[in-house]
Order: C-alpha cells, then sequence, then structure tokens
C-alpha cells in the first residue's frame, strides 16, 4: 500500500519522519551503491577516511531534495525551523563558532597541561596548512548547517507537535546520536551518550537563540572544523598517560568524561547568555 500526500500528511509523526529518512536513503542509494563498490566500504563494516568524505559528500548534497518535499508537505518554511538569513543569524553564527572552538581549546589545553596529549613534533607547512583548514572550515560549515536544518530544524519541530519540548529534544537527540552508527558502526558505540548530550545542547542552543540555527549552526561548525583540522593535520597526539574513561576511548572526546564536561560547560554558558 503506497501513501499519498494527503495520507502523509494526516500520518503520524513517527511515519512522517521515517518517511523523511526513508526517502532520503533511496534518493541517495543510485549513487552510493556504485561508490561503495568503487571505495571498497561494505557495511557494517566502518568507514575510513578517505572513504567517509565522499560518502557523506554524496549523501548530504542530496539532503536538499527530501528537505524541500518536507517543506511542501507540511506547508512549512525555512523560517519556520530557524533559517532566517539575517545578520542577527550571522552573528550567531560567530558566536556559536567561537564557543564551540574556545571550549575544545580549553578541553585538550588541560589535558595539555596535565601532560595527556602533547604537540606533534612534525608540524605543516603554512602553504600546505592554510588550505587545508580553510577546506576543513568549509566542510564543517556546510555539514554542520545540514544537520542541523534536519535535526533541529524539521526533526525537532516535528516532534514538538506532540510531545514536550524536552521530549521532543531527548528523541531528536537520540535519533541524531543512533544514526552516527552508520558510518562508524560498533565503533561508535561508547560515544553514543556523549552525542545524544551533544544533540541535547544544540537543542538548548537554538531554544537560547530564539528560535534560530545560529548558535547551534556555529557551535556544531566549531566542534567539528577544530576535530577535524587537527586529524588532518594531526597536530596533537595523545601520550597514554590519560585514562581512556577521561580523554575518551580510542582518543575521541565525546567517548569520555572530560568530553561529557566540556558538553556540560557549553550547555551551561548557552543557557547563561540566552
Amino acid at each position: 500500500m503506497i501513501l499519498n500526500v494527503s495520507d502523509l500528511k494526516a500520518a503520524p509523526v513517527w511515519l512522517q519522519v521515517a518517511a523523511f529518512f526513508v526517502g532520503w536513503l533511496l534518493v541517495w542509494l543510485p549513487i552510493a551503491l556504485p561508490l561503495a563498490i568503487a571505495l571498497r566500504w561494505y557495511p557494517p563494516q566502518p568507514v575510513t577516511p578517505a572513504q567517509k568524505l565522499p560518502l557523506v559528500a554524496s549523501l548530504y548534497l542530496l539532503a536538499p531534495l527530501p528537505l524541500w518535499a518536507a517543506l511542501r508537505l507540511m506547508e512549512a518554511s525555512l523560517v519556520d525551523w530557524g533559517v532566517v538569513w539575517s545578520e542577527e543569524m550571522g552573528r550567531s553564527l560567530l558566536l556559536g563558532w567561537g564557543l564551540g572552538v574556545g571550549g575544545l581549546a580549553v578541553l585538550l589545553g588541560g589535558q595539555w597541561l596535565l601532560g595527556w596529549v602533547e604537540w606533534s613534533e612534525v608540524r605543516p607547512a603554512i602553504a600546505q596548512g592554510v588550505p587545508l583548514l580553510l577546506g576543513t572550515l568549509l566542510l564543517a560549515v556546510w555539514i554542520s548547517l545540514t544537520e542541523e536544518v534536519i535535526f533541529r530544524g524539521f526533526l525537532l519541530n516535528r516532534l514538538q507537535r506532540h510531545e514536550l519540548d524536552w521530549g521532543a529534544a531527548t528523541i531528536a537527540s537520540l535519533i541524531f546520536a543512533v544514526l552516527h552508527l552508520v558510518w562508524e558502526g560498533k565503533q561508535n558505540i561508547p560515544q553514543l551518550p556523549g552525542l545524544w548530550l551533544m544533540g541535547m545542547v544544540l537543542t538548548v542552543a537554538r531554544w537560547a537563540d530564539a528560535g534560530l540555527l545560529g548558535l547551534p549552526w556555529g557551535l556544531h561548525a566549531g566542534w567539528v572544523w577544530a576535530i577535524a583540522s587537527l586529524d588532518t593535520l594531526q597536530l596533537l597526539k595523545y601520550t597514554g598517560k590519560g585514562s581512556p574513561w577521561l580523554v575518551g576511548f580510542d582518543h575521541k572526546p565525546l567517548a569520555g568524561v572530560l568530553g561529557i564536561l566540556c558538553l556540560l560547560g557549553t550547555a551551561g554558558v548557552v543557557w547563561w547568555l540566552r
């Protein structure tokens, strides 16, 4: 049985949400299957960084299609989802980016003082490092905007029609966390609590920004850019002196207590700034 537009409009919210993600997947499959074969990625095998970039890029390039369909179906606009191209949103974006990068700087700076991380002895040349930093910045801004429109825009708005604000935030953040398993499989399980909390912090950031996505977009982009830049340029390395429970299993900040505390601290600052 195939649902028509009127059926989907009247369908339960869980079915509308499922239709969005299934539709996005179906649009992506004709590209994803040959690309996965070419890259030799066979789920549930985790992706390598070299495999992940083209897969994520192809998926996110198609995101506007299901988002446009959802806007038409719900008779909504991007403004309803918190996207307002204005000077105010630009200021919130820059503020969020600064908070995201600054929070990670405090986290890693504290670990450096404790001797848990150290600067790499191999430093990239400026001619190599600057283009890489700019490239990762553009990717971080694009990926973060896409995810914020989907999870803190479309998904949160749909859930808030049927749940209290905190209930909707909890469910949206859980979906946000679980979908990250697609890329790294079981290796990402230790990060699930941190990813869920990250989703909650980004939701609080939207509420603090009067419903706009500028602040969560900036926070998200700052975190993605800082971590991707450090990994790409290999600027830091772990000494092994810090407990994995603190610094994060497999050196993933969201899989450790300090990363969780960093998120909680960021949430506190965001709530205060509101």
